[in-house]
């Protein structure tokens, strides 16, 4: 287990104030025990305006939303887990500080079709009734369009114990028919030809996501 990752759980389990450490593994919050990288996607009402591109911060914000969806982006690429970029609201910037994107957050995780074996896991935290969408969307080069996969995650906050669910599919590759054949294939991030992955993240007054990355044996 390489120095960066560990110091990477260190950095993500001391910014969760107030949030249990890794548990026995799906105990009551329902994820696993063990080492692991903490991201929390934060909803606010008003557009943060500093720029966010620390190489510490475990924090992204996004849009709230209220009455209708908000559609916050966050653009990935592969590498350690960093946040790159933690404010959605906006010019996008990766890890070497180059400009992505007009609009949007910038996160980077490795490749799932590399060496590096990981789970994801996500539940939805904060004020009960909130609702927010995840889904893995990426540019077909030869089309200039945007495909999304057909496959999301969908987090609600209830009244209650909030509990983790397994989302590692959802987020680290995309089910789509590229071909026109009308046969779904799974394409990992990073791979199969599309570029410019990122999660597009529909928000309806979810005041926080927190994801959590095991590594594999």
């Amino acid at each position: 287990m390489s120095r960066s990752w560990m110091e990477g759980c260190r950095l993500g389990l001391a910014v969760v104030v107030g949030i249990a450490l890794a548990t026995p593994a799906h105990a009551d919050n329902g994820a696993p025990s063990g080492p692991h990288y903490n991201l929390n996607i934060i909803g606010v009402s008003r557009g943060k305006t500093s720029p966010m591109v620390d190489s510490e911060r475990h924090t992204v914000f996004v849009g709230l939303g209220r009455d209708e969806v908000v559609e916050s982006r966050i653009y990935l690429g592969q590498g350690d887990f960093q946040v790159c970029d933690g404010n959605a609201f906006d010019a996008a910037f990766d890890c070497t500080g180059t400009r992505i994107a007009s609009q949007g957050a910038a996160f980077q995780l490795p490749s799932p079709a590399g060496t590096t074996s990981y789970e994801v896991w996500a539940r939805g935290l904060g004020k009960p009734g909130g609702k927010a969408t995840i889904t893995t969307c990426a540019t077909d080069p030869l089309t200039l369009e945007i495909v999304c996969s057909t496959e999301n995650v969908v987090l609600v906050r209830n009244t209650g114990k909030s509990t983790f669910k397994n989302v590692t599919n959802e987020l680290t590759s995309l089910m789509v028919d590229l071909n026109g054949d009308g046969i779904l294939e799974r394409i990992a991030l990073f791979s199969g030809g599309l570029q410019d992955f990122f999660w597009q993240y529909d928000n309806q007054q979810l005041r926080l996501a927190q994801l959590r990355f095991y590594l594999l044996p």
